[in-house]
């Protein structure tokens, strides 16, 4: 094995309004913007180091980060070249109830269920880095950094123990508990038109490890919004220790899409963005110097779902029940056709390590397959049993399909052999369409091969 162990599907995580045609999220929860600030977290701090030697001990600068992961209770270990962790976790926001729930994929049972900010915060998207934390965006405007491991965990108040929940009836108050990391405001304004234009797309940046210290740097997150009423949108880069910003872009001529901003996107291998916007567009910005690219579709107008495959190519899946590739080396939109019979809006997508695109979809609800290598619809049409309204789409580390249903309030775990179906309940009106295991950035850090 390399010096980095390669990410091996052991841990693992898509997008919103007011027209008939329009992607609906209900959106409009709490009544008062974001008060908290990210100063506030002062201290909590958990990733150090700059740079990584290998064995000759010379420095050889930064490395990509590479994981394998395992059960849920682990810690980062670096020892003899390699690097494993210990965690298999989807994060599943419950928008209205304004927490995210910690849901163990091997078991299918939900460790805890946290707050994520005060007020109704509206949370959406969540995504998940490459050591296990979570990042929960909230639609009117902040975002959240929650541990995903104990150890990551911060006695703020000295008192030699943990303070956090223990299970979904276990939801401390906010501010309580220890494993939120931070929380930070963003320049969103939800009191002109409410959270329609709030904080969508969230992407974690890969970042770099030190072997010898076990160290993770450059882990950085990807958050946007529509700065209403304006037409323009901002994409801003913050510092995943502690949410303060590093760098933004800001599009003037964001493109009418029902007032949402940037809906879903991706982090490349490079740490550039890939977002959408749902009436067609796909923006890159580079995570250097926050320079802006944008392609238009000129067929389609009603996109939702957006992933990446290992080649780091998005795929995208369009409300109108087609299934698009955005060909990065011709700049091409590519018509990948439709469900043959399934669903007729597509939603939430993820690919897996097979290459298979996974896209939860409605009208009839359930799931669609699409083996993107072979470039051949696998299925169509797999059923969710009670499911009404799948949304987003997840690998966890056993390879299983994970699909989460608003409307049902549950989680379907899909195996992707059989198409068995395991459920989680309790959850409250689920809507989380992003990579909520960390598999999808752990595909294009390091892809299989």
């Amino acid at each position: 094995m390399s010096s980095f162990a390669r990410w091996s599907w052991v841990s693992s995580g898509l997008l919103a309004c007011g027209r008939a045609d329009a992607p609906v999220e209900d959106t409009d929860v709490g009544t008062s913007g974001i008060v908290v600030d990210a100063s506030d977290a002062s201290g909590r701090a958990v990733d150090d180091g700059t740079t990584a030697a290998d064995d000759d001990g010379d420095d050889d600068g930064p490395r990509p980060t590479k994981y394998d992961v395992g059960s849920p209770t682990g810690t980062l270990d670096c020892s003899d070249g390699e690097v494993t962790t210990a965690f298999s976790i989807i994060w599943i926001a419950n928008s209205p109830e304004g927490t995210v729930s910690k849901i163990d994929t091997g078991s299918a049972v939900e460790l805890a269920r946290y707050r994520t900010g005060p007020d109704g915060p509206d949370p959406s998207r969540t995504a998940v880095n490459l050591a296990g934390d979570v990042a929960v965006s909230n639609r009117r405007g902040s975002i959240t950094k929650i541990a995903g491991t104990l150890a990551g965990c911060i006695d703020a108040d000295g008192d030699g123990e943990i303070r956090t929940s223990s299970g979904a009836d276990d939801v401390l108050d906010w501010g309580a508990d220890e494993c939120v990391l931070w929380h930070a405001s963003t320049s969103f304004d939800a009191s002109i038109a409410g959270s329609t234009g709030g904080p969508r797309a969230t992407a974690w940046t890969g970042g770099t490890l030190d072997l010898d210290t076990c160290a993770v740097t450059g882990v950085d997150l990807w958050v946007s919004w529509r700065n209403q009423p304006e037409s323009s949108a901002t994409i801003r880069k913050i510092s995943g220790v502690d949410g303060t910003t590093l760098g933004e872009a800001v599009i003037e001529d964001w493109p009418d899409n029902w007032g949402h901003g940037p809906y879903g996107g991706a982090a490349d291998a490079a740490g550039d963005l890939w977002a959408l916007g749902t009436s067609g567009s796909m923006f890159r910005v580079d995570g250097d110097d926050f320079s802006v690219e944008r392609w238009d579709n000129a067929v389609s107008h009603v996109m939702y779902g957006i992933a990446l495959d290992a080649a780091g190519d998005p795929w995208v899946a369009g409300y109108d029940g087609k299934l698009w590739n955005f060909d990065r080396t011709t700049a091409a939109w590519v018509d990948k056709g439709g469900t043959d019979g399934g669903p007729s809006r597509l939603r939430g997508l993820a690919v897996d390590a097979e290459g298979h695109a996974w896209v939860a979809g409605n009208g009839p609800c359930g799931l669609m397959r699409y083996d993107t290598l072979a470039d051949e619809l696998v299925d169509g049409h797999i059923e969710l049993p009670g499911c009404a309204t799948p949304v987003g789409v997840s690998v966890d580390a056993d390879g299983m399909i994970w699909v989460v249903d608003r409307d049902a309030e549950r989680a379907y775990r899909v195996d992707p052999d059989d198409y068995a179906v395991t459920t989680v309940e309790g959850l409250v009106q689920p809507y989380t369409y992003s990579d909520m295991t960390g598999a999808g950035l752990g595909l294009v850090v390091n892809p299989p091969g």
